[in-house]
């Protein structure tokens, strides 16, 4: 049986602010097709994580690779080949105000180096995505027309639509009421199972990681369904809860329900209670 792929792996990783610790000795593997659900409270680490993951912060030590490919040191002109096969969603969406839609999902196809796409593929490509979140109607309009729970599939159907290997959801559901939050987790699923995306999401909310591992997107039905456990599906979503930079549980959800460490433990008790 070959070896899983590799798709991003950091090794001793540490990032300082001001001689502070905000990335402290990470160490984790990331493999093809799984599911990286990254968990904390505010000030964690968790997208100063994801920064580091994408190269837009240099570690005082330690090593990233994406795809194998070791991007620590590298010149930003470097990391543009890299980069073309990771898409982002950022906090609060990060729209372009001044564009349409259309626009804002048409830019990575349009302005991202190391994406080659003909000038005739791109509104259809957009149409498309646009489609699969459910706003086809919305090409011609502005973000701030939009609801923030529209914005959010905006984004997402921009962090898509070049088809990355990777995509990092950076806090998808922040801000959102409980309804919009698990209707965006349902997206964030669909587009995962649709292409076996590898997937990173960064979230202080249990509920989106316990959706992410026990939901999957049938395509015969087009319905997100609660999926039968086993031991291999279980294994392809991998939780982390990170405090103070450092990540002090990793492992399956039945593990981190089970976990003893009392900051993971209290984590959880909240979470559950906050539901």
């Amino acid at each position: 049986m070959p070896a899983p792929e590799s798709i991003l792996r950091f090794d001793h990783v540490s990032v300082l602010y001001d001689g502070v610790p905000a990335i402290d000795d990470v160490s984790f593997t990331l493999n093809a097709g799984e599911t990286c659900v990254i968990l904390g409270a505010a000030g964690a680490g968790k997208t100063v994580l994801l920064k580091t993951a994408l190269g837009l912060i240099t570690p005082e030590s330690g090593r990233v690779s994406l795809f194998n490919q070791e991007i620590t040191g590298r010149r930003e002109r470097q990391l543009f080949p890299i980069r073309s096969q990771v898409g982002m969603l950022f906090q609060e969406s990060a729209l372009f105000d001044s564009m349409t839609i259309a626009e804002n999902v048409a830019y990575p196809l349009e302005n991202q180096v190391g994406t080659t796409v003909p000038a005739s593929e791109v509104l259809p490509r957009v149409q498309a995505i646009l489609q699969d979140v459910e706003l086809g109607h919305t090409l011609d309009k502005f973000p701030n027309e939009l609801s923030g729970g529209m914005r959010r599939r905006v984004g997402i159907a921009r962090a898509n639509v070049t088809n990355p290997k990777l995509v990092f959801y950076d806090s998808p559901t922040a801000g959102l009421d409980p309804i919009t939050a698990n209707n965006i987790m349902s997206l964030v699923i669909k587009q995962r199972d649709q292409r076996n995306t590898t997937t990173v999401i960064v979230s202080h909310r249990l509920q989106d990681g316990a959706l992410m591992a026990n939901y999957r997107f049938n395509s015969q039905s087009s319905k997100i369904e609660r999926q039968r456990h086993t031991a291999e599906l279980d294994a392809r979503t991998k939780f982390m809860v990170m405090q103070k930079g450092r990540i002090v549980f990793e492992g399956t959800e039945d593990e981190l329900h089970a976990s003893r460490d009392p900051y993971v433990g209290k984590f959880v008790l909240e979470q559950a209670q906050s539901a």
